[in-house]
């Protein structure tokens, strides 16, 4: 496999739920959707064989649904990797569930060897 094509960030939040899920998502969709790049057909793969690599950052990985994560592509592998980080901002008032915010990184390559041989 060779390095990655391109790598794209993004920011999600879970405003007053403290749903990590939701804002990972909202992170990863900001991250996939933020342009308009079409790899598959500039380097004639068919978009399944993109691999896409996910790095998400919550305070709580535990809470993160990959699945849910995983249903967000609609072609290629994606490989999910939810760590700690994000962050957790308490409500102003000190009461009630955090504003959760959740980064996403996403980087696309192709098997470049598998197409040579």
């Amino acid at each position: 496999m060779s390095g990655p094509l391109i790598i794209e960030f993004g920011l999600g939040t879970s405003l007053r739920r403290a749903d990590y899920t939701d804002a990972a998502a909202k992170a990863v969709r900001h991250a996939l959707w933020r342009n308009s790049i079409n790899l598959a057909e500039l380097f004639g793969f068919p978009k399944e064989a993109m691999q896409i690599a996910v790095r998400v950052a919550v305070q709580r990985p535990d809470q993160v649904d990959v699945d849910t994560l995983r249903a967000i592509f609609p072609y290629g592998q994606a490989q999910i990797e939810v760590v700690q980080g994000g962050l957790d901002v308490p409500r102003p008032e000190g009461a009630g569930n955090p504003t959760v915010m959740a980064h996403a990184a996403l980087s696309v390559s192709f098997d470049m060897e598998r197409a040579d041989g």
